[in-house]
């Protein structure tokens, strides 16, 4: 799997009230509108530019703060591709890994990537390819790669029960 797409890029500590506005959370529980709030509070470029495919890449402990699945939900709705980071909280990789949105740890590449840079993530060689080289990841186990080609953690158990 492959997927190309422009480059958002944001720094350290960006935490789930910033990436799904608190002022949100008990107002809007339809996961079909959740994306047009994404990341409203902190780039309000995003809001209004962001395209499905397009890749997140940040600093250290993308995702701190409480562990409302919304912070994931919205980036998921919004078509999002993947997001890069230095580091992520724990509570969000494992709502991220059950929403199967793909995400990646590589320090080297997110010092690299710039902002609206297009890049491509081979998933199958584990390669980041970006204007300044190419950088690798571990490939994700087979549970994991089943989870993302699923859509998340509910599809794939309906899948694995013969339910879809």
């Amino acid at each position: 799997m492959k997927i190309t797409g422009k480059v958002w890029k944001y720094g350290d500590d960006v935490n789930t009230d910033v990436i799904f506005p608190g002022k949100y959370t008990y107002t809007v529980s339809e996961r079909s509108e959740m994306g047009q709030y994404a990341l409203e509070d902190l780039d309000p470029e995003f809001t209004k530019n962001a395209k499905p495919g397009d890749i997140i890449v940040a600093g250290k402990n993308w995702g701190c703060g409480s562990s409302r699945e919304q912070a994931v939900t919205c980036l998921k709705v919004r078509g999002i591709g993947a997001i890069i980071a230095k580091g992520f909280a724990r509570i969000y990789y494992r709502n991220a890994l059950n929403e199967g949105l793909p995400i990646i740890v590589a320090p080297d590449a997110v010092d690299a990537i710039e902002p609206n840079d297009e890049i491509t993530i081979d998933f199958d060689k584990g390669e980041i390819i970006t204007p300044k080289g190419t950088f690798s990841f571990p490939p994700f186990p087979e549970f994991v790669r089943g989870l993302i080609e699923d859509g998340g953690l509910i599809p794939h158990v309906r899948k694995s029960l013969g339910l879809e």
